[in-house]
């Protein structure tokens, strides 16, 4: 008679014949992934970068591809510890495609292809692009409505090693177009043209900013109601259709949102053709700025308006009245502020007349200028950012922001809950883009697989149905091709 240590432990060292098919549940996520994924893409991807004559067999570029893969679905952020898991779960290893006595592939042969086979290239890249054409093929991204917004991923970096760096400007693709928005302002106004708008940037006083000595290429975050440090935005789009991410981007944390945003939609409208699709737009008040309204008009492009701070009792911008045709602001007494001149910034700038404001009875809630005159500014594009803001006050476009909620903010929030996405596995611009590209593969990928099970599922269901019903029409002697 055995006595219980003897019968628990019995079962350690029993030997069985197993198949390890059948030890993956049949609802697993993996499960879901290889039956309804064809990863076959990936070797043609990366083919130019493997050599078919010289140095030893590689791992299969799918495999490597999969072991990554299972790191971010179940946010294990050491490729050590991904190594050791895989040795011990099964459906890792049946998802990997290794039996239970093969060796699991050593965890520096992760970061050895990253840094050296694939380092500079585009891989992750062609990659996603790719996972976004399969959901484009099963119908779910419709390109008619892109939800863009940038969230803050907290640098691999130690907050207090640190240099104080002198940075400039960076140029911004519209300046020229700007610049000639400027000259023929001042034109119509009969003002002498300024310099060119590049050459002024270039005059303007340089600004000190924080850089890192751990991560040189984060940047330093300070903005309200955000945490303050060495940071990486990831400006991410989603289609609304089914929450699928149709682009990332990172850049360090001190850049605008508003800076990145053209260029990332219109490669987004290139490589995927939403060009022939794209309806709407919906962007936080990050974005409200004259030119992406310029840009965006031909849409239905809904942005959160952004009020600039005031002092509470003082007259805004919004109390003043623009009259087209006179082509002057009037104040909430009627007071008309002609035109003065236009800034370098593309600013057209309307001051009042010196003898009105100073009997007014409002000037204390109006202006502390010494010499009692207000200015207003009216951008050069003013006329594109009205119409923006007033599609956001309309129904259709209540209705469209309020997908932000339940789209691209549920997007970044399954990213850093699931998916270790609050703080950078890696250092560098380029390996944070490598994990934002990742983790948005993963989160599609996931989406796929479940959608598609899950249609699979109605079908059968739906299928088992109609059998019942034709037996039952046997039963009851009507014809098959009567509806039951």
């Amino acid at each position: 008679m055995l006595n219980e240590k003897d019968h628990g432990d019995r079962g350690k060292y029993q030997m069985e014949l197993v198949c390890l098919d059948q030890l993956v549940p049949p609802d697993h996520l993996l499960r879901l992934v290889e039956k309804h994924v064809d990863f076959s893409f990936i070797t043609e991807i990366v083919r130019p970068y493997y050599s078919e004559s010289q140095g030893r067999p590689s791992i299969p570029p799918i495999r490597l591809f999969k072991m990554m893969l299972v790191g971010y679905l179940f946010n294990i952020g050491s490729e050590r510890i991904l190594e050791k898991d895989i040795g011990v779960n099964l459906a890792y290893r049946w998802f990997l495609g290794l039996g239970l006595s093969d060796p699991v592939p050593d965890h520096s042969t992760i970061s050895s292809n990253r840094n050296r086979r694939f380092k500079g290239t585009t891989v992750f890249q062609d990659i996603f692009d790719e996972v976004v054409r399969l959901a484009i093929s099963h119908h779910m991204i419709a390109g008619r409505l892109l939800i863009t917004d940038s969230t803050h991923i907290e640098a691999n970096a130690n907050n207090n090693r640190y240099t104080q760096q002198i940075t400039s400007g960076s140029p911004q693709a519209y300046l020229q177009e700007l610049d000639r928005a400027v000259q023929e302002s001042r034109e119509a106004h009969g003002k002498k043209p300024l310099a060119p708008l590049r050459k002024r940037a270039a005059e303007e006083q340089p600004k000190k900013e924080k850089a890192s000595l751990t991560d040189p290429e984060s940047g330093y975050m300070s903005r309200k109601n955000k945490p303050e440090g060495f940071f990486y935005l990831d400006h991410r789009t989603v289609d609304h259709k089914y929450n699928m991410i149709t682009d990332v981007y990172v850049t360090p944390g001190n850049v605008n949102d508003s800076t990145v945003y053209m260029e990332r939609l219109k490669r987004q409208l290139e490589t995927f053709g939403f060009g022939d699709t794209l309806e709407a737009i919906a962007l936080d008040s990050g974005y409200m700025v004259p030119h992406i309204c310029k840009q965006t008009i031909s849409w239905m492009t809904v942005i959160a308006e952004r009020k600039p701070p005031s002092k509470p009792g003082f007259y805004t911008k919004e109390d003043f009245t623009y009259d087209a045709q006179k082509d002057v602001y009037v104040c909430p007494l009627g007071q008309e502020l002609t035109y003065r001149t236009t800034n370098r910034y593309g600013y057209d700038e309307y001051v009042s007349a010196k003898g009105h404001c100073a009997t007014c009875p409002k000037l204390t809630q109006c202006t502390e200028n010494q010499k009692h005159q207000r200015l207003i500014q009216r951008h050069v594009w003013e006329d594109f950012k009205e119409r923006v803001q007033q599609n956001k006050k309309s129904p259709e476009g209540e209705k469209i922001y309020k997908y932000r909620a339940q789209t691209i903010e549920r997007s970044f929030a399954d990213a850093k809950n699931l998916h270790g996405y609050r703080r950078c596995r890696m250092r560098g611009k380029a390996k944070a883009q490598e994990q934002a590209l990742m983790t948005a593969i993963t989160q599609n990928l996931k989406k796929i697989a479940r959608h598609l099970a899950k249609k699979e599922a109605c079908v059968f269901h739906l299928g088992m149905k109609n059998d019942r019903s034709s037996d039952f029409n046997h039963y009851l002697g009507i014809p098959g091709n009567v509806a039951a």
